[in-house]
């Protein structure tokens, strides 16, 4: 006679065992997972809503049956882009030389199609914008500034990128820059979070290029609104060193371009308790950054109710 206990757990595991090679096997999608799924999983209790907080790395080239799948299988609903205009850039540029190369475009033919996915919502919120830029510039000896400034205004963007990367954001580290992003970047944040707090905006994929810190900075904002332990969100946010390995050399030939060291590539272990520990000394805990940026009490509220379990 079976143990309906033990089949019920026999059943669950597999479903989860399915769903986590279905996260798994996209074409050309990294570092993809449902939030509320691996904090569950690892507090062992359903805290976090399924199927609505969705990360990626940039889903740029998706194939077909990877637009597909975001689509119908996942439900996405907005697609909510952190990057920057220079990443933006950038990608454009990969797209067009990729498709010049036929063996390329013939295992990918979606690079002929339009980037955006047709009957998804796009919302483009560069987190690292303007107060953030202002704040890092200023950090510049006046000489590399000038440099700096000489170099835009001839159109090399990446040369003066590369000065504010080596000069002031590898010094910081991603730990720093974290500090920087919320104490510079509130408008942005706020945007973002407020976008979770909409019902009908969800389920949402947000992606910056890799996925990795400024994701994972939303993501754990979230989080740490719906109050869940620092230990389930690390967990989900050092997930994306080893999810990003496949193209690691690609990525490191993008951060040494703009300045930066390997250290960038990784996920300090301890950065969503350092991230946790600022917003207490710094703003009084998280519901108050958030206050502070231009968040209400009744959308936080909206935020925990749509996307707790």
């Amino acid at each position: 006679m079976s143990n309906p206990n033990a089949d019920a757990k026999r059943s669950e595991l597999r479903r989860r065992q399915t769903e986590e090679a279905r996260e798994k096997s996209f074409d050309n999608i990294l570092n993809f997972r449902d939030v509320g799924r691996t904090i569950n999983d690892f507090l062992g209790e359903r805290r976090v809503a399924e199927g609505k907080i969705f990360r990626s790395a940039r889903p740029d080239d998706a194939t077909m049956e990877d637009r597909r799948r975001l689509k119908e299988e996942y439900g996405i609903k907005t697609v909510m882009d952190l990057r920057t205009v220079t990443e933006h850039a950038n990608a454009a540029k990969k797209r067009d030389h990729d498709l010049t190369i036929p063996t390329i475009l013939q295992s990918n033919s979606a690079l002929s199609e339009p980037i955006k996915i047709p009957g998804m919502n796009y919302l483009e919120i560069n987190i690292n914008g303007k107060g953030f830029e202002r704040s890092l510039l200023w950090q510049l000896k006046w000489w590399s500034l000038l440099k700096l400034i000489i170099l835009m205004a001839f159109g090399y963007r990446m040369e003066a990128i590369h000065i504010l990367g080596s000069e002031v954001m590898q010094p910081k580290g991603l730990i720093g820059l974290g500090y920087d992003s919320l104490d510079h970047c509130g408008p942005e944040i706020a945007q973002a979070l407020r976008a979770f707090s909409e019902p009908s905006n969800l389920p949402i994929l947000a992606h910056c290029t890799q996925g990795k810190d400024r994701t994972g900075l939303i993501t754990s904002l979230i989080l740490f609104l719906l109050h869940i332990p620092d230990e389930a969100i690390s967990k989900d946010y050092v997930m994306s060193e080893k999810e990003l390995l496949p193209e690691k050399e690609e990525r490191m030939k993008e951060i040494s371009s703009i300045g930066l060291t390997e250290d960038f590539a990784g996920c300090p272990s301890d950065w969503i308790q350092q991230m946790d520990s600022y917003l207490n000394k710094n703003y009084g805990g998280v519901e108050k950054y958030c206050e502070s940026i231009g968040l209400t009490k009744g959308e936080l509220e909206d935020l925990r109710t749509v996307l707790s379990y």
